[in-house]
């Protein structure tokens, strides 16, 4: 929500304005560094996301494969 905000206020001279400065100030050669350190992390994310899932969805269907032993009748 916060991030379509964002890019509804900020307007193309703005955006330009930005990279010119994150140019000036990391250089030409660090740039492309950075970015792939945030592409290392935002896999990291994902693939900690996806083991997280499948961690769930396998202990969700282990739950629903073993047989309902609390309906014991005496």
């Amino acid at each position: 929500m916060i991030q379509a905000n964002l890019l509804g206020v900020l307007g193309t001279q703005e955006i330009i304005i930005i990279l010119v400065i994150v140019l000036l100030l990391f250089g030409g050669r660090k740039i492309p560094e950075l970015m792939r350190g945030l592409g290392r992390g935002v896999r990291e994310f994902n693939e900690a996301k996806n083991n997280v899932r499948q961690e769930i969805e396998s202990n969700v269907n282990d739950i629903k494969k073993e047989p309902n032993t609390t309906s014991q009748q005496p």
